[in-house]
């Protein structure tokens, strides 16, 4: 009797072991199923080739908002700032992730080249490793140039990942690679309208 309840008693911690070892090994690769997109200090790679639907390129893109307008489509993972005659140039752009996402119409109210980036204190509620303040440069999240979108603390900016290109992975900001934002920051001005939609335009 007392080497079968010893028995019974082994298989059950054998099991809770088992278990446990599991439940170890699953946290891992859940967390590898998000990685962190905010990688300071980490320097972007050039050679990274995006995929060609995210690849800068002039479309064909109807609307009724006036050339030089900025239309963002989280949807799409395109930003599109409006030409003459019904064309458009298109960028691929890294949106917010799920429960970040968001629609407006704001301005850009300022530019910057290699900007500062310092994390609002909601991010680091939900990142405490991040630094509190980092000087801008080549391993700056926030890549080579920034445009601040109305009174938000919302950006259209680079980054040091250019993998994260297409991808759902922001706190609500756009990024795009550190070519294409300075391509983009070049051709707008301070004043430049931005319109964000979470759909497509019909």
């Amino acid at each position: 009797m007392g080497e079968r309840f010893a028995m019974r008693r082994l298989r059950h911690l054998i099991w809770m072991m088992i278990a446990a070892v599991g439940l170890m090994l699953s946290a891992p690769h859940s967390y590898a199923q998000q990685p962190d997109a905010d990688q300071p200090g980490l320097l972007a790679d050039d050679s990274f080739e995006l995929d060609p639907e995210f690849r800068k390129q002039v479309v064909f893109y109807r609307t009724t908002e006036p050339p030089g307008t900025i239309i963002i489509s989280t949807a799409e993972r395109h930003l599109y700032l409006i030409q003459p005659g019904g064309r458009a140039i298109r960028y691929g752009i890294g949106v917010g992730r799920d429960g970040f996402q968001w629609q407006g119409l704001l301005n850009i109210t300022n530019k910057k080249e290699w900007p500062d980036w310092t994390p609002p204190p909601e991010m680091i509620a939900r990142q405490p490793y991040l630094p509190r303040f980092m000087a801008g440069g080549p391993g700056n999240p926030l890549g080579a140039r920034a445009m601040y979108l109305g009174t938000t603390v919302y950006r259209i900016h680079g980054t040091n990942r250019p993998d994260t290109i297409g991808t759902k992975v922001s706190s609500g900001c756009f990024r795009l690679v550190n070519a294409d934002v300075s391509d983009l920051y070049e051709r707008v001005p301070v004043g430049t309208k931005v319109v964000v939609r979470q759909k497509p335009e019909l």
